[in-house]
């Protein structure tokens, strides 16, 4: 019953990671001490990014130009317009750091895992949804900061300024070439370590989002949150949701893509990394990230539970 609900059980950890930081949130020189533990974690994250990112990868995404196209412009385009257009129309309903939270989730890269397995159990072509998964995950560490300063800007205290600019060379873009710079050395023993790599990955994940809620509770900033606030979220959340899976599927059929891409766009463009997100809304908004990425913790949830079904009947044409 539980793997049917929940379909990934990395979904309970998160949720833990969010109730840890509220109950038992750290204070203080705690917090302090919590957040560089985070920083470090995060660097280290993306420094094994590039380490398991083949080249290769990246390379041959240029010769599935209108597949790779479609999934980078539904991404970081299609999905972005659509969070800002829910943000405009219904933000304030929520809480400003939940409206900002939508509008983030949306900029995020799609998923790496989630988003190939459900495309090879459709029937989609596994091959481009490995490389858009790679080329979105690459793209979304200079794409969703430069977004998230063009259109939050202010509304969010991020702007494209010297500090920004230096916080993603240093925590982002740095480790992800260094590890790139060290495949050569160090990428056999990368490919061995997978379970391992994979523990560290989402440790850094529950790590950033336990001191993101730490911080918000910390400052007040969780008071605004009741039962009524988390259903009217859920809905735009669902909304955005449903509006990824129909836009992407229908705007393949418009382009003529085939139907084994159209289901890798699809769930290519759908899907939205919380293993990106939380850990770059740690170093995009700082101590406000706590309201901030919970909307893609809940997406993450959302849409994992609708894709299980959705894979299922289009694997038997449906």
């Amino acid at each position: 019953m539980l793997s049917r609900l929940i379909p990934d059980r990395f979904i309970l950890l998160l949720f833990g990671a969010v109730l840890i930081g509220w109950i038992l949130p750290a204070r203080g020189q705690a917090l302090d001490i919590a957040r560089q533990i985070g920083n470090i974690s995060i660097f280290a994250l993306f420094f094994l990014h590039g380490l398991r990112l083949p080249r290769s990868e990246v390379i041959a995404a240029a010769r599935s130009w209108k597949l790779q196209g479609a999934m980078l412009f539904f991404v970081f385009g299609a999905m972005p317009l659509a969070g800002f257009l829910l943000f405009k129309a219904v933000g304030w309903m929520l809480p400003a750091a939940l409206a900002t939270g939508i509008l983030y989730c949306a900029m995020l890269p799609s998923t790496v895992q989630s988003a190939i397995s459900y495309s090879s159990i459709a029937g989609g072509n596994l091959a481009a949804s490995v490389v858009g998964a790679a080329l979105s995950n690459l793209a979304g560490i200079v794409l969703t900061p430069l977004l998230v300063a063009l259109v939050l800007g202010a509304i969010a205290g991020v702007s494209l300024g010297g500090d920004l600019i230096i916080r993603i060379a240093t925590m982002l873009l740095l480790p992800f070439a260094l590890g790139q710079a060290a495949q050569y050395w160090l990428g056999a023993w990368a490919q061995r370590q997978k379970a391992m790599l994979t523990f560290f990955d989402r440790l850094v994940i529950l790590i950033a989002v336990y001191v993101a809620f730490a911080g918000a509770v910390a400052s007040g900033g969780l008071a605004a949150l009741d039962i009524t606030t988390l259903a009217i979220l859920v809905v735009l959340l669902g909304l955005l949701l449903i509006f990824a899976f129909a836009a992407a599927w229908f705007g393949g059929v418009m382009i003529g893509l085939t139907r084994a891409d159209r289901i890798s766009l699809t769930f290519a463009a759908a899907h939205k990394s919380i293993a990106t997100g939380a850990p770059m809304a740690a170093i995009l908004f700082g101590s406000g990230a706590g309201l901030i990425v919970l909307p893609a913790i809940i997406y993450h949830m959302m849409h994992l539970l609708a894709s299980a079904p959705l894979a299922s009947r289009l694997a038997k044409g449906s």
